[in-house]
């Protein structure tokens, strides 16, 4: 680089820092505040609190670095303009072309940082994130169980649990379920177990009873049994994790899908190509975005009243990008096999910057003074 493109690059990665910090830990502290309102009153600590919010950070840094992109090149080519750096680079023979250079460099730069954001980093925190909960579902469940009163989990749910053992055990247990409004089940077990499966907790009665209670002919059927299995993460929503996201698959794993994969995600080929197409394309928007501000600053001559006007161009330009970007995302959800549209944002943006560069350095002509 030269001497010009490193002091552009090296302003423009200060900035980018600055204000990514700022985006991340103003979006950080929101998700954190949710989180921690909902965990505490589950009865969590405050670790499981901050791991939370840890492994959803990844997620939002992706989310902040195109905007503290396009924030530090607004922000250091206005001030450019306001200390006449710019009309200086420009009356040397700078053209926009060459001044959008290190603008490009810094953009690829920060493309680069969300490749392996998106593609290692947020589906790895994301599978972590997925497990966690599913854990922390189970500990709530397993919550709901306290020995010595009755408890109501769910509507029309009773359990009484006369001792909890040092082991675990849950000893004399009563539960009566009457959801179906057909028919009111009353199970009665010496011993009781919770252990954890791939589809969440299961209740586990030993050597117990079940009467059942027809209500249209109020007949009583009871059946006694050795073992018995109830899936009690049904009484607060939690039915475990049947399938995966593909959010929380990385991507080399998207090249080729196993079977085994798309059996697990409970999807196509095709939608797990469309997937890692949109994964390629995401870091796309972060270069085009900070050119688009840089090729929006650059539209006119140097006025003293500032560069508002621009500025406004080019956050309108980062507007119509983004719903370009949301629009082509639910077109290919709904139709996996346009999956090629998802480099379309990219290729409109860049279209664009090169038109608003193009008008930028065109050749302006020259105003003859009457003598």
């Amino acid at each position: 680089m030269t001497q010009l493109d490193r002091y552009l690059f090296t302003r423009l990665t200060a900035l980018f820092g600055f204000f990514a910090l700022v985006l991340v830990s103003v979006y950080w502290v929101n998700r954190a505040v949710s989180l921690f309102d909902r965990l505490i009153g589950d009865g969590q600590t405050a670790w499981v609190v901050l791991e939370f919010t840890l492994l959803t950070l990844p997620n939002v840094v992706r989310l902040v670095l195109p905007i503290a992109g396009f924030a530090a090149t607004i922000y250091a080519i206005n001030r450019l303009s306001a200390d006449s750096e710019l009309v200086v680079m420009q009356a040397t023979g700078a053209s926009p072309w060459r001044l959008a250079r290190p603008v490009a460099l810094f953009g690829i730069m920060v493309a680069v940082l969300m490749m392996v954001l998106v593609h290692v980093l947020v589906p790895a925190s994301r599978a972590k994130l997925a497990e966690r909960q599913a854990e922390v579902a189970e500990n709530v469940t397993a919550s709901f169980l306290s020995e010595g009163s009755f408890q109501h989990p769910a509507k029309d749910v009773t359990i009484y649990i006369r001792q909890i053992s040092a082991r675990g055990e849950l000893l004399d247990l009563f539960l009566s379920d009457a959801r179906d409004g057909a028919a009111r089940t009353t199970y009665t077990a010496e011993k009781a177990l919770i252990v954890r499966s791939d589809t969440g907790p299961k209740l586990i009665m030993l050597n117990g009873m079940a009467q059942t209670l027809r209500v249209a002919d109020e007949s009583l059927s009871i059946t006694r049994f050795a073992d018995l299995t109830y899936d009690i993460g049904a009484l607060i929503g939690s039915r475990g994790r049947s399938r995966i996201s593909w959010e929380e698959v990385p991507s080399w794993r998207l090249i080729a899908p196993s079977d085994a994969l798309l059996e697990q995600t409970g999807s196509t080929a095709t939608e797990a190509l469309y997937e890692l197409n949109d994964r390629a394309a995401r870091p796309l928007i972060a270069p085009v975005a900070a050119l688009i501000g840089a090729a929006a600053l650059m539209l006119g001559g140097f006025s003293r009243f500032g560069m508002t006007w621009q500025i406004l161009t080019a956050v309108l330009g980062l507007i119509v990008l983004q719903f370009l970007s949301n629009a082509v995302q639910g077109t290919i959800r709904d139709n996996p096999g346009l999956w090629a549209l998802a480099y379309l944002p990219a290729a409109v943006g860049l279209a664009a910057v090169a038109g608003m560069l193009w008008w930028a350095g065109r050749p302006r002509p020259v105003r003859r003074v009457a003598p």
